[in-house]
């Protein structure tokens, strides 16, 4: 009786005529049979369970968690005595099983920042959270690169507005440096400006930074905060810091503690370390490229030279480092060469904070060598094996110079220091001590241990132990204003005047 009921509910509807029309034979009405096989087939739809989307899907609505039975009054027809379909959060079905939309908890700024890796003194703009809530799939499930660059999009990144000029920290041939302001954490910011060529489009040393920062996440290289690009400029967002090295020593009268020049150095050296064992060379190591904050934390900055190496053996240019910190064989013209290029670097910045002066501060290649050539004596067979046979290095003639005392030069370092002085310093590329073997020496004994087991993004100054002492010719109470990002690209060479 109560299919009847339902079938005859169905007559009035427009659609009938195409349930009924299989049953239709001549003209004539069907069989009892037939009827009896459309009411089993159409009744038979009540028994099956209700359709579920697969869990892999963002639209998945219910779980096996959110299924309610309840005790309905049925009527005389079969339907609950309720009305139907007048919640917006209930779906009725007749086998007295009701469906509920799942209430996800509240988002909080916690589950924001983790899920999109934001500073955690972001400013989200009013009102997000709470549109977040209703248009985000639910935060246990994955999200899309697409749905995260939208939902970094709304919050303010990758806008030119969000930040705020201020002042002009440098110039170059291809890039601007300003120091600014972020609308959302309102943190000081270092805005690198990269002019875009109509024809030429952004450079290949903006490219390489973008690709190489993006994925270098550790306490002692500078951090990458934005990207924004326009027709004009693609702009590089940085973390500030206050200054670079190179200003640090002129700001102490080039003499500083020997306690703070130890730990610049472990800090260069943690950078470096962190980096050459991701295959990534820095190549252009100096005391400008180094920056420091307050704090006395030091980072390594302006990857525009940097790569990634695939093999030992790689050909690249022998065009980079700026020459006071360039290593011999590549001033010979080699190469091929690995992460021994930066060591040489960290040797010369090593002795220039030590002895407050460059060590090699050559005006030409051949200058440079020269000057390379007259403390560490001149290269043989035994010290550097090839070396004879290099016609770059035959063509200048050198005189034979024998190696003078490195402690005669920097007085202010212990044995352990001379010691590890050389160790940057060797003529064969590969028999120099490499940045994780030179963090172990026993020069920096006198930090403690536990700075070799710091997760890579603490700083060391969380440790106790670790913490700058004031410097002897320290002459600056505040630091200044147009420091603290380096050199801007292709402005390198200027330092060489000014020095």
């Amino acid at each position: 009786r109560t299919h009847c009921k339902k079938l005859k509910r169905i007559r009035a509807d427009p659609l009938f005529c195409f349930v009924t029309e299989p049953f239709m034979r001549n003209g004539r009405p069907p069989t009892s049979h037939s009827m009896h096989s459309f009411l089993h087939q159409y009744t038979g739809s009540f028994k099956k369970p209700p359709l579920r989307r697969p869990h892999s899907t963002n639209l998945s609505l219910f779980s096996l968690s959110d299924i309610v039975h309840e005790n309905l009054k049925m009527g005389s027809d079969g339907e609950s005595d309720q009305a139907s379909g007048t919640s917006s959060d209930e779906v009725q079905s007749p086998t007295g099983v009701c469906l509920r939309n799942r209430v996800h908890r509240r988002i909080s700024m916690e589950d924001l920042n983790k899920r999109l890796s934001l500073p955690a003194d972001i400013r989200i703009p009013d009102g997000y959270l709470e549109k977040l809530q209703l248009s985000s799939p639910p935060f246990d499930q994955p999200l899309s690169r697409r749905s995260r660059r939208a939902s970094l999009s709304e919050i303010g990144f990758g806008k030119l507005e969000t930040y705020i000029k201020l002042d002009k920290l440098g110039e170059g041939t291809y890039a601007t440096v300003f120091k600014g302001r972020s609308k959302l954490t309102d943190n000081l910011v270092a805005l690198k400006e990269i002019r875009l060529e109509h024809e030429e489009g952004a450079p290949c040393t903006a490219i390489r930074e973008v690709s190489l920062l993006k994925d270098l996440k550790h306490a002692n290289i500078v951090t990458l905060h934005d990207i924004v690009h326009t027709d004009k400029s693609l702009t590089l967002v940085f973390e500030y810091l206050d200054k670079d090295l190179k200003q640090y020593m002129d700001d102490c009268g080039n003499i500083m503690s020997m306690h703070n020049v130890k730990i610049f150095l472990f800090q260069i050296l943690r950078g470096l370390s962190y980096c050459h064992k991701r295959k990534v060379l820095h190549r252009d190591l100096k005391p400008q490229n180094l920056l420091i904050n307050e704090r006395g934390e030091l980072k390594l900055a302006d990857f525009g030279l940097a790569r990634a190496k695939s093999v030992p053996t790689k050909t690249y240019s022998n065009e980079v480092v700026t020459l006071w910190y360039r290593p011999p064989d590549v001033l010979l013209g080699s190469s091929e060469y690995s992460t021994q290029i930066d060591m040489w670097g960290v040797g010369c910045i090593f002795y220039e904070m030590a002895a407050g002066r460059p060590l090699f501060p050559g005006s030409t290649v051949e200058d440079e060598l020269h000057l390379i050539f007259r403390l560490l004596g001149t290269p043989t067979e035994e010290n550097w094996p090839g070396i004879s046979s290099i016609e770059e290095f035959k063509s200048y003639n050198f005189p034979k110079y024998k190696p003078q005392p490195l402690i005669n030069h920097a007085p202010r370092l212990d044995s352990e220091g001379i010691e590890l002085l050389l160790a940057f310093l060797r003529y064969e590329s590969k028999k120099r001590i490499s940045a994780d073997e030179a963090m172990k020496h026993s020069y920096f004994r006198q930090l403690g241990m536990r700075v070799h087991s710091m997760p890579e993004s603490i700083s060391i100054f969380t440790l106790k132990e670790v913490q700058l002492q004031k410097d002897p010719g320290y002459r600056n109470s505040s630091y200044p204003e147009s420091g603290g990002w380096g050199t801007p690209p292709d402005a390198s060479e200027l330092h060489l005047v000014n020095h």
